[in-house]
């Protein structure tokens, strides 16, 4: 099965969320004028990264929000799935940095962000809640797991999802630009590009790593977004610090070649793994096996 992702690598506008709403409409329809079967937009997409006091004024409850219900609209009427970032309030008035997927018009899944940097230039715990839930999830397309920025870097994450089945893995991310290596790369940028590689050839899936661009509160943010493939190949890659609307193709009988090569997911340990775990987390909180829960 051969389909085409776009990668909207945006610009959002902090704070404002009906303009934000209309350039995600409007490249939703420039994609599906591509022949994109899924449009996956950045972290925050909806609403720009730096929000601090602004977190409830853009609060999205998404089985309520117009703005959720125009974007299923649109994924309807172009017949493409959708990926984009905002803010979700739950029911009992919490906030997460959250990706919703939809597809035909429905939402499928919704992904809360495990791991909220609150160090340096980040201050994402003191206003969000972080998520506790982490699953792979069927589309149309395949079966995907969604991550966010941060999550991307604790390698647990990636395994997880790798285990549950994912064949496609979705990063939305919002990174800043930071350090500097050689007249045309950055440091931030470079890393990036080896985690994704990394986790793309060690699971043997597709990651799709989508970046914004622009500046918010003195940071740039880089783009260099990207689709990998299971041999850890860059498929198609994304201009730094520009706004883009690229498309490319993602075959998933490549995931089927590598792990006939590679059949490292199905050598696997899974008893060996929990039951280190267990070991690991006995000691690290000093339990021991009748301590309740344990």
């Amino acid at each position: 099965m051969r389909f085409l992702i776009a990668l909207a690598q945006i610009r959002p506008v902090l704070g404002d969320v009906s303009r934000n709403l209309a350039q995600h409409l409007e490249v939703i329809a420039r994609a599906a004028e591509q022949g994109a079967n899924l449009v996956v937009f950045p972290e925050l997409s909806l609403t720009g990264y730096y929000l601090e006091d602004l977190v409830p004024e853009v609060a999205l409850e998404l089985a309520h929000s117009e703005v959720v219900v125009a974007l299923r609209e649109a994924s309807a009427t172009h017949r493409v799935d959708i990926a984009f970032g905002g803010v979700e309030v739950s029911e009992d008035f919490r906030f997460f940095n959250s990706a919703v997927y939809v597809s035909q018009g429905e939402i499928v899944h919704v992904h809360r962000k495990l791991y909220l940097p609150t160090y340096g230039m980040f201050d994402e715990g003191r206003y969000l809640a972080p998520g506790d839930v982490l699953r792979a999830f069927d589309t149309r397309l395949g079966r995907m797991g969604m991550l966010i920025c941060e999550d991307m870097w604790h390698p647990s994450s990636v395994y997880l999802l790798a285990q549950d089945g994912a064949q496609i893995l979705l990063c939305l991310s919002a990174g800043p630009g930071r350090g500097v290596r050689g007249e045309a790369k950055l440091g931030s940028v470079e890393a990036w590009e080896m985690i994704t590689r990394a986790a793309a050839q060690a699971y043997m899936f597709y990651v799709v790593y989508v970046n914004r661009v622009g500046f918010e509160d003195g940071a740039v943010f880089s783009g260099g977004s990207g689709i990998v493939d299971p041999f850890g190949r860059l498929v198609v890659s994304a201009p730094l610090l520009d706004e883009a609307v690229l498309v490319g193709e993602v075959d998933l009988k490549e995931i089927r070649r590598a792990r006939t090569f590679y059949p490292l997911l199905r050598d696997e340990r899974l008893d060996l793994v929990l039951r280190e775990l267990q070991r690991i987390y006995a000691r690290r909180y000093h339990l021991s096996p009748h301590d309740e829960g344990f």
